[in-house]
């Protein structure tokens, strides 16, 4: 319950956020509408209000978002992957006991070249000279 609380909170913060940062004046910057004279509101005051509206609002959004997570890891921390329930009810006996499947008695075809065939293909290599042996130019 909380949980969803927080994210739809965190929803309309995301929104308002968007939408204050989406009014400020632009500052010659390249996406911007641009500010002209005919603004509702003076630029100098307007631009005060919506700075610290954005620093707020984006204040607010990280302080729901790291809320978020914590409820959401206090809402899961009660359960585990290896639950002692989970692991106890494995029936460990019946899986030994089970009749392994009959091997099959003669070796089967390799499916593909083995390291043998590799090494059979490639050409010898020649010997190595001893160091001070130079073969003379």
């Amino acid at each position: 319950m909380l949980q969803t609380i927080l994210l739809v909170v965190m929803i309309l913060i995301g929104l308002a956020l968007t939408g204050v940062v989406l009014l400020q004046r632009s500052e010659g910057g390249a996406l911007g509408m641009g500010g002209g004279g005919n603004s509702f509101m003076t630029a100098r005051g307007a631009g005060n209000l919506l700075t610290t509206l954005t620093w707020w609002l984006g204040g607010a959004f990280a302080l729901c978002a790291i809320s978020l997570t914590i409820v959401g890891n206090m809402e899961r921390g009660s359960s585990s992957i290896l639950d002692a329930a989970t692991v106890g009810s494995i029936d460990l006996d019946a899986a030994q006991t089970a009749p392994a499947a009959e091997q099959p008695t003669a070796p089967t075809a390799p499916t593909g070249p083995s390291l043998d065939d590799l090494e059979a293909s490639l050409p010898a290599a020649p010997a190595a000279r001893p160091a001070g042996d130079e073969p003379a130019q």
